[in-house]
């Protein structure tokens, strides 16, 4: 991660290796702010974009287990605005080229991002995503309103597919932490606070930054070249101690959250240990079994237009590692993990091997830093 940091490929960076529950080591390379070069304090706070989607599904999954729905209840029951959706035909060439979609969008479907949604930016080129950007729902971008304005507008575009068969990226984290707040009737951040943040102690997780605190966000930064996420040479992104110190209209389950490496390896020792954590009971050990178990349907696999992903399905919330090529370690087998879009990376092995590893550079969701700290953890713990 040194080397990352001196041929300024990235900003920063921290690793924490696990064994089980327990934190074998954490580092902290490189700098707060590139403009100050102060160094990266470990308790510096990070703009989690979709890590995020991991706290929101778990989120989702305690209404689960309260019985507020199953896992193949239609959407439509508790969003209206999805009833008969609309998918385009295959090879579309215009938004108006659709057809009927053969069965509703369900709770599964959103959680393992096959309801057949999109997101605007992943692959800005699509003719979906043109659309999704025309017709204001650009996350990236000017959009300052609630989770129900939002949901309901996806709701006005047709499906990429037909529901359940293929996988897309998509703001579907989003339309479940929209679930989140029909069906528990509260607001999500007042939801995600009561049920996970506040029993796991996570104080410094929210979708602000309080204003006393603003001295530990880390400046942003952007690649030089960002189609050679290898080379030298990164700028930083606005100044240091600036950020949002107020609650926005748009609570994104998808991607709104800030987090420290402490909260979040208090949410991760929940997941690791099966729902509990220091005396908190978030999940029951089956519910997340269940989510760390594929729920696509055969032969649908995780992908991405730029990025590859082999061997990897879905659950509820996580991606799972279910097969690994010749040159990657063994105890990553079952794997779950996911990420953000600027560098926070998670994941968890069945092996008892387990690590975070964070940076702040846009974009750095799928790269190489954290490949090969993944790589060094698993050697380095058998």
């Amino acid at each position: 991660m040194q080397w990352y940091v001196d041929q300024e490929i990235l900003p920063c960076a921290n690793t924490l290796v696990m064994r089980g529950l327990d934190v074998l080591d954490y580092k902290c390379f490189g700098y707060m702010d590139l403009d100050s070069k102060t160094p990266l304090r470990e308790d510096a706070i990070f703009r989690m974009h979709s890590s995020t989607k991991l706290i929101t599904s778990v989120a989702l999954m305690t209404l689960y287990e309260q019985g507020k729905f199953t896992l193949d209840d239609a959407l439509a029951d508790y969003i209206p605005a999805f009833v008969n959706p609309k998918v385009l035909i295959s090879g579309a060439t215009a938004m108006d080229q659709t057809e009927q979609a053969q069965s509703p969008i369900t709770v599964r479907q959103v959680l393992s991002h096959s309801a057949g949604f999109s997101y605007g930016f992943v692959e800005p080129e699509s003719m979906i995503d043109k659309a999704y950007i025309a017709g204001g729902l650009n996350i990236l971008g000017a959009f300052d309103d609630d989770l129900e304005t939002l949901v309901n507008k996806l709701a006005e575009f047709p499906l990429v597919f037909q529901p359940g068969s293929s996988w897309r990226y998509s703001l579907a984290t989003d339309v479940a932490a929209r679930l989140v707040e029909v069906l528990s009737g509260q607001q999500f951040d007042e939801y995600i606070k009561s049920v996970i943040l506040k029993p796991l102690g996570m104080l410094d997780t929210d979708f602000y930054v309080k204003s006393g605190n603003l001295e530990r966000l880390v400046t942003l930064a952007i690649p030089n070249d960002p189609f050679k996420p290898m080379s030298s040479g990164i700028t930083q992104l606005g100044k240091s101690g600036k950020g949002p110190t107020t609650a926005p209209s748009f609570l994104s389950g998808g991607g709104g959250l800030y987090s420290t490496v402490a909260d979040y390896l208090s949410f991760i020792r929940m997941v690791i240990n099966d729902g509990e954590w220091q005396g908190a009971r978030i999940l029951q050990k089956e519910t997340l079994d269940l989510m760390r178990s594929n729920q696509l349907n055969e032969g649908i696999t995780v992908k991405f237009p730029t990025w590859s992903m082999p061997g990897t399905v879905f659950g509820l919330g996580f991606a799972l590692k279910a097969e690994i090529s010749a040159d990657e370690p063994v105890g990553a087998l079952g794997e779950c993990h996911w990420g953000g879009l600027a560098g926070t990376h998670v994941w968890t092995s069945p092996s008892g091997t387990s690590g975070i590893c964070m940076t702040q550079l846009m974009p750095a969701f799928w790269h190489q830093f954290s490949h090969d700290f993944k790589r060094y953890a698993y050697e380095l713990t058998g």
